[in-house]
């Protein structure tokens, strides 16, 4: 079969030829890969930097999929971490870990929304207590996952979301989202009031957002959830140590080890459910695998998502 392999953390994946995967057990069943995201999260690994990499080469990057089993259904499948990817013709699954998708779906929408959308709507469900009605500041809300971040909050009763990002025409578009208001990094203190942060941003803008937001906080005895969940500006952020003493401030990541793998796995139906019904508004661009290296050296969050398909997709499966 053919693969995006990667040989070297400073190099894109090349195309190229590679051995089929073979189920490890009884478990798994190998299948054919319909529709792969190119996500913030499959760059990482493919560059080394994510936190959950084992520094092993060759690997063939691909954290999830829309794929196809032998009975022809098309299924949404999030792989354990491995060297053995979903950007290849073909891929071994764990069944358990896998939805079945409906008839008529667009694999392409479910393979680029899937990964983004998943990242909040875990963070709401399993990380705090969320309750309808309560005010969401989304940091970040202009790339792919602070998009479904904000249609995430309003759909699980979010009463107002504020969407904070730097480009002033990226920012216009999020009412039609859901967006009640709109703000740039210097303009936090409209957010001050808010009850949850979901932070996809950190590094140094998320520390000045923090003390931009705890210093104008009307009840500084307010609880305030901030929820980190990427780091588009920098892994590091030198937070004030008077920021957590001076406001009821819970900083809590979501990810891989602070949401067990289970938990993950117990909200694919409802999510998957959910985009296909239409409840997100999905911007994606279908690619070939065969121009694998292209998609991956362009910038690394466009406004549609890249889904890397191994032959042309018929969008309405």
């Amino acid at each position: 079969m053919h693969a995006a392999v990667v040989t070297s953390f400073d190099s894109p994946p090349r195309y190229i030829e590679h051995p089929d995967p073979v189920a490890r057990d009884a478990a798994e069943v190998v299948v054919d890969v319909v529709a792969a995201g190119l996500h913030p999260r499959v760059r990482s690994q493919a560059n080394g930097s994510h936190y959950t990499s084992t520094d092993e080469l060759p690997l063939i990057p691909g954290i999830d999929a829309v794929v196809r089993d032998a009975a022809g259904r098309l299924l949404y499948t999030v792989l354990d971490d491995t060297t053995l990817g979903t950007m290849a013709e073909r891929v071994a699954i764990d069944p358990h870990r896998s939805v079945v998708l409906p008839d008529g779906i667009d694999p392409v929408a479910i393979a680029a929304a899937m990964n983004p959308a998943m990242s909040s709507w875990v963070a709401l469900r399993r990380r705090i207590d969320f309750q309808p009605g309560q005010r969401v500041l989304v940091l970040g809300a202009t790339g792919n996952a602070g998009r479904m971040a904000i249609q995430v909050a309003k759909r699980f009763g979010a009463s107002r979301v504020i969407a904070a990002g730097r480009d002033a025409a990226r920012l216009a578009e999020l009412g039609a989202l859901g967006a009640d208001a709109t703000c740039t990094f210097d303009e936090l203190t409209i957010a001050a009031d808010v009850d949850v942060v979901i932070d996809y941003v950190w590094g140094a803008p998320t520390a000045r957002a923090m003390v931009d937001v705890v210093t104008a906080r009307s009840d500084r005895g307010a609880p305030l959830s901030w929820i980190q969940l990427g780091s588009l500006a920098g892994l590091e952020a030198s937070i004030p140590s008077a920021v957590l003493r001076a406001a009821r401030l819970q900083l809590v990541g979501s990810g891989i080890g602070s949401v067990p793998g289970r938990d993950f796995i117990a909200e694919l139906a409802e999510l998957a459910s959910a985009i296909t019904d239409g409840a997100f508004d999905v911007r994606a661009t279908a690619v070939p695998l065969a121009d694998v290296e292209q998609a991956w050296t362009a910038t690394s969050e466009p406004a549609e998502r890249v889904v890397i398909v191994p032959s042309p997709p018929d969008r309405r499966l």
